[in-house]
């Protein structure tokens, strides 16, 4: 069973709220989870909504808690790490899912070279389907790495890359829901245009891509092998397949992740 010590969240977003219904619902208890945000509003609804404690001050958080998640908006790393410095010590682990924030300016905020883990998930993590990659910082041991997966397991998959590679998974996973939405959108949108109620379309469209994944999932084929399938010789899906690619839509996806990791690699240089 996943036993952390006492869990401290520095930041109550929508992150931190999934990973706190995560962590509950993988039998992990209320009292061993401490929330600091600066906003009244939001430790209530944490408090209300799922019985943690919570607090406004960062340094209690690092003061009385073992694994210490950074869950701010990265502009903020400097002045949050610099009022936490004092009450920081080695036994404790650094989780941050801060987007372009490397380990090594984490650990240079911090004294006696922290265990850092960097984490990039995604928006999914919110309904418990996320896809999370952790890549661990100098002094990060293999068991800080399996607490950090078993945290994100909490809400999704997970899997372990080096710190060098996380650009390249936020331009995949990181930003890669909204290229599905947009294709959801673009699929509903066509079968409107072919003269589908906007209801009906919509749910075909969300449907079609939810079973297309989870096929992909559960059969453990390829994905060529599956489409090759679906596309009968002379038929529907075929004449199909040949617009996409016309229209470039493998060629866009690709330039879509190539684009969004490049944007996470000069923002990590700010």
């Amino acid at each position: 069973m996943f036993k952390p010590g006492k869990i401290g969240f520095i930041g109550g977003g929508n992150m931190a709220e999934a990973l706190i219904r995560g962590l509950l619902r993988s039998h992990v208890a209320a009292e061993v989870v401490l929330v600091a945000d600066p906003s009244e509003e939001r430790r209530r609804h944490l408090a209300d909504s799922y019985g943690v404690a919570v607090i406004a001050d960062n340094r209690t958080v690092v003061d009385g808690c073992d694994l210490v998640v950074l869950a701010v908006k990265p502009q903020l790393v400097g002045e949050v790490l610099a009022g936490c410095a004092p009450d920081w010590a080695e036994r404790k682990l650094l989780l941050s899912i801060l987007a372009g924030v490397a380990t090594a300016t984490l650990e240079g905020a911090l004294p006696v070279t922290p265990r850092v883990v960097r984490a990039m998930p995604n928006l999914p993590a919110i309904v418990g389907a996320g896809a999370t990659a952790i890549a661990g910082g100098r002094a990060a041991t293999a068991a800080d790495l399996e607490t950090a997966r078993h945290l994100f397991a909490s809400v999704g998959t997970v899997q372990v890359v080096t710190e060098g590679q996380l650009d390249a998974v936020t331009g995949l996973s990181g930003s890669g829901p909204a290229y599905v939405f947009t294709v959801i959108e673009a699929l509903a949108d066509g079968g409107v245009q072919e003269g589908l109620p906007r209801d009906v379309a919509q749910a075909l469209a969300l449907q079609t891509v939810l079973g297309a994944a989870q096929l992909v999932k559960e059969s453990g084929e390829h994905t060529a092998i599956l489409r090759d399938r679906v596309c009968s010789p002379g038929g529907t899906t075929i004449a199909g397949i040949k617009t996409l690619e016309e229209k470039g839509l493998r060629a866009a996806l690709m330039a879509a992740v190539a684009s969004a990791s490049q944007r996470s690699r000069e923002l990590g240089k700010k």
